[in-house]
């Protein structure tokens, strides 16, 4: 498949049908991660992939997450209205095979204080990790693999954090699996509201 058409093609699937995807394919869309850019070449990501045999573990510790969330002792008290999303986006999860939980390995828990310099490096970090998650979505199109970009596990950032262990900075997740969906295209703005020419 040619990049463009992959780019056109991919979609977020969130309905899957149950059939394991083979470690290889899971090998490739790791790969395709790792050859994103990154400023000075640092490479600041991490990847946890959780399989069937850790899924409960993970569903149990979003589960856990948004429940503090609903009784305001989470970290987004103030994003109340969101909770459904989370909770939607948490079945999602259930039902894929794979989810692959990305950190940035150059900074701690959000919650950290950060100087300038570090704002401005984080930032830097973050963008790359930005492109190894978009390098994965394409690769997971082009291979006929089905994905969601996630961030809803913003809502049980910590319990997730204290369950891997982990003391980086928790990015996002994706969820893989062979699509049981054709979504339409979302919609899009148009091109010259958004493009400036000078």
């Amino acid at each position: 498949m040619e990049t463009i058409d992959a780019i056109t093609k991919r979609r977020s699937i969130r309905k899957f049908i149950d059939k394991e995807i083979p470690i290889e394919i899971v090998e490739k869309i790791l790969d395709s991660a790792i050859k994103a850019p990154s400023p000075k070449n640092r490479q600041p990501w991490k990847f946890i992939v959780i399989t069937n045999k850790d899924k409960s573990s993970m569903i149990e510790a979003m589960q856990t997450g948004i429940e503090n969330e609903k009784k305001l002792e989470g970290l987004l008290p103030n994003s109340l209205r969101f909770i459904s999303g989370a909770e939607y986006t948490m079945k999602i999860m259930k039902q894929a095979p794979i989810t692959i939980l990305i950190f940035n390995t150059q900074e701690n828990y959000l919650w950290d204080e950060q100087s300038i310099e570090s704002k401005f490096f984080n930032t830097a970090n973050i963008q790359s990790i930005g492109a190894s998650i978009e390098n994965m979505l394409l690769t997971a199109t082009d291979l006929g693999i089905g994905s969601l970009w996630i961030c809803d596990i913003f809502f049980a950032y910590r319990e997730i954090c204290q369950w891997l262990g982990e003391k980086q900075q928790l990015i996002a997740a994706i969820s893989l699996g062979y699509a049981d969906e054709s979504p339409h295209p979302r919609p899009r703005k148009k091109f010259n509201d958004i493009v400036e020419w000078r």
